[in-house]
């Protein structure tokens, strides 16, 4: 079933508490599925998630709608989401890596959102080498996550703010090969060595590592190669796709995949639209398939 929901920031009325009541669904998550139902205007625990209470009309509804599929995460049903903001013509970046921004700034409000529900923010190396980022929420309330940079050939320099400025616990992950003995840090960051060769690790040892640090919601924030291989492995529960209204012609693609040969073999999951400014987001859950499409229902506002 497919819905569109059009605004930019969902927190019409009271954003404050709109977002706290959001924080506080995925920090009770486990109390909820263990029977002990926090007490949560709004929200009821039903089916194994969070579901919202509001009428579809209420103006606040769209923001329980986008978030809570996330935050009903449990160890016993753990979530990995990945996320990319791409061009009309399906590109993240230019050719020579500029990416700041190509979506716009409610976008990038979302992605903090989404760190600050996370308990791990996982980035690939070709994301840190252009855009030095920081994977920290200082743009909304709530905890830092974990950090975690995959670089399997170690090709990355150790003076990236991610490395040196101790806002978050962060991890450098490479191939396990390349770790020297006794060696535990890069910069300030903890290495972690996994399966694999310079050309790329075993991400479900990754995974099975960060679910055993206590990893229930992973965030894959990019790049498009990084969203794409775990895409690939099978490792993803939701992809958020946001599209710009802007035209690159050519440059850093976002999702590639093998090609299957028929479009019936092809994954349509089911999903669902948000309007985030001038930007449209997909909401997709790739556990299961899509119906035969439908028009979206363009009605509803956040």
């Amino acid at each position: 079933m497919s819905q569109q929901t059009d605004a930019a920031s969902g927190e019409t009325g009271a954003p404050d508490r709109n977002w706290s009541l959001v924080r506080e669904a995925a920090r009770t998550a486990e109390a909820a599925a263990r029977g002990q139902q926090p007490s949560l205007s709004d929200l009821v625990w039903r089916d194994c998630a969070w579901q919202c209470t509001l009428p579809d009309d209420d103006a606040r509804r769209p923001l329980f709608d986008l978030y809570l599929p996330f935050c009903s995460a449990t160890a016993a049903r753990p979530v990995t989401l990945g996320h990319l903001g791409q061009s009309l013509d399906g590109f993240i970046a230019t050719h020579t890596g500029e990416s700041q921004w190509v979506t716009g700034q409610e976008n990038v409000l979302h992605m903090h959102r989404l760190r600050a529900l996370c308990d791990a923010v996982v980035v690939g190396p070709a994301t840190v080498a252009a855009d030095d980022p920081r994977l920290t929420t200082r743009l909304v309330d709530g905890p830092n996550p974990l950090r975690v940079v995959l670089d399997p050939g170690r090709r990355l320099a150790a003076d990236h703010r991610v490395f040196t400025d101790g806002a978050a616990e962060t991890l450098f992950v490479c191939a396990r090969g390349l770790v020297g003995p006794n060696e535990t840090h890069y910069g300030q960051a903890a290495i972690l060595g996994i399966g694999g060769n310079a050309d790329g690790i075993d991400l479900s040892e990754l995974m099975q590592n960060l679910r055993a640090r206590g990893c229930v919601r992973v965030f894959i924030e990019g790049g498009g190669v990084t969203v794409s291989l775990f895409l690939q492995a099978g490792l993803l529960d939701r992809l958020h796709l946001a599209i710009a209204p802007l035209l690159i012609g050519d440059g850093r693609a976002a999702i590639r995949l093998p090609a299957p040969a028929a479009l019936d073999d092809c994954h349509r999951p089911s999903y669902r639209v948000f309007r985030m400014g001038g930007d449209i987001l997909f909401d997709c859950d790739l556990r299961s398939r899509h119906d035969p499409p439908s028009p979206p229902d363009l009605s509803r506002v956040i």
